[in-house]
């Protein structure tokens, strides 16, 4: 059994605190940080990666996922492409496999069929990948240009491999067999959390143009004008969802969008992935183990749809995009807006479930000191969190450094989730980040919250 990062990897320590790169004064101390989350990022792939035999690692779990060896090598053909080469202007280590681990060129179902690295030389290949990026951040003045000021273009890589480490923790969970990972369970709630509070009408500051590792499609910072809104001050949770089904939410087409009915009979949705009927009540298989589901965590492996009509059927509705943000960050206080919902350290363990610390959502109310000035928990971590906003660039978007990691994305196809999940890192999730996903996905760890008008 691989016990998932024994020492907690959201405590900051030494040269790695804050993980702020405009707080880590001069090149010497800016390296450092670079380097140890480059080291966190590849420590925690080492894990997903090892945790498994051959076999699995060159299996497809699912058409909806990569193996895991291709996921493997890509993120060493990134870091080839953008810090060796690019940043470094050293000669390429494998030219010759570019196009097997362009994303864009071979849809996940048909990855198996390629002729990829086997696991023993896509370790070799990252590791050889890694001593030569980590020589050209050595000679690396982190100024001049905009792709390596502040560092940026190490953070893109080190939050590029954190999000294929949580896509490859997904493809764990739907991974069949015996369990092969293992964590403790996250803190008990502090106490109870129910109801919704009224955020207020106004303006407020969305998006950003100052954090140095944010990505392109969360800048620039502009003003946004929201109504008055009521939203949820916890995530959804199983026990609320179970009652939705019961109640036959998945059989009346009153709480379904039209596009949502559809997809509910088509694909058979009769509950959130992983469920399964248990006596009176329900069970759950996360990471090959089954168990009765926890009460009052929140849901986890819903759709958009399956959200949307939740929502319908309690007299909500999602909330926009805009306004899970100004819950996230807006301090009436003050009227600035927050890194966080806390305030703008970086997170710890006491903050938020980052990290895959553990390998489930937090019962609400784990996390009394992540609360926003509001009192909105769990904006932060534990699931994603869907709304209702199609994925596209704010007034004044720019493509940055490359058009295929956001803007090909924007238009109606996608729907915005907010917030990170247990498998997000913290380098990976802030009050501004943004993700992205079909409505009809779940093998996402996502969930949601409701809002409603004032």
């Amino acid at each position: 059994m691989t016990e998932l990062f024994p020492a907690d990897p959201a405590a900051p320590a030494g040269p790695t605190a804050p993980l702020d790169p405009a707080a880590a004064a001069g090149t010497d101390r800016l390296r450092d940080l670079v380097a140890a989350e480059l080291g966190r990022a590849r420590d925690r792939t080492t894990v997903l990666t090892e945790a498994v035999d051959e076999g699995d690692l060159i299996r497809q779990h699912s058409p909806l996922m990569s193996p895991l060896v291709w996921d493997l090598a890509h993120v060493g053909n990134q870091e080839e492409l953008w810090l060796v080469r690019d940043v470094g202007g050293r000669e390429p280590v494998r030219r010759d496999i570019d196009e097997l681990y362009d994303a864009f060129k071979h849809p996940r179902r048909d990855r198996p069929q390629l002729p990829l690295l086997t696991p023993a030389e896509a370790r070799r290949y990252v590791a050889t990948v890694r001593d030569k990026a980590l020589d050209v951040l050595s000679g690396s003045r982190l100024d001049g240009t905009r792709l390596v000021d502040q560092g940026f273009a190490f953070g893109m890589i080190v939050q590029h491999e954190q999000q294929h480490d949580e896509t490859m923790l997904a493809t764990h969970q739907l991974r069949g067999g015996p369990a092969v990972l293992d964590a403790p369970p996250p803190p008990a709630p502090a106490g109870p959390v129910q109801g919704e509070v009224l955020v207020p009408g106004g303006p407020f500051t969305m998006g950003t143009s100052t954090e140095a590792w944010a990505l392109d499609n969360e800048r620039p910072a502009h003003q946004v004008v929201v109504p008055a809104f009521h939203i949820d001050r916890a995530p959804v949770t199983n026990a609320e969802y179970a009652a939705f089904i019961d109640d036959g939410g998945y059989d009346d087409p009153r709480w379904w969008s039209p596009a949502g009915w559809d997809h509910r009979q088509s694909a058979g949705l009769a509950a959130p992935l992983h469920w399964a009927r248990d006596g009176d009540g329900w069970s759950y298989t996360r990471f090959g183990r089954t168990q009765r589901i926890v009460p009052d965590e929140p849901v986890v492996h819903v759709c958009f749809y399956e959200a949307e009509a939740y929502a319908a059927w309690a007299g909500k509705r999602l909330p926009t995009e805009a306004e899970w943000e100004k819950a996230a960050r807006f301090d009436p206080s003050t009227g600035r807006s927050r890194r966080f919902p806390w305030g703008d350290e970086t997170p710890t363990a006491e903050h938020a479930n980052l990290g895959q610390r553990h390998l489930r959502p937090a019962s609400v109310g784990a996390y009394p000191m992540g609360v926003s000035p509001l009192g909105v928990h769990q904006l932060i971590g534990d699931v994603w969190e869907w709304v209702s906003t199609d994925f596209t660039g704010y007034p004044g978007f720019v493509a940055f450094p490359y058009r295929e990691y956001s803007e090909v994305f924007f238009g109606t196809e996608y729907k915005v989730l907010r917030g990170g999940s247990f498998g997000t890192d913290r380098s990976a999730c802030r009050g501004t980040f943004r993700n992205w996903d079909y409505p009809i996905r779940r093998q996402i760890f996502s969930g949601f919250r409701c809002a409603r008008d004032a």
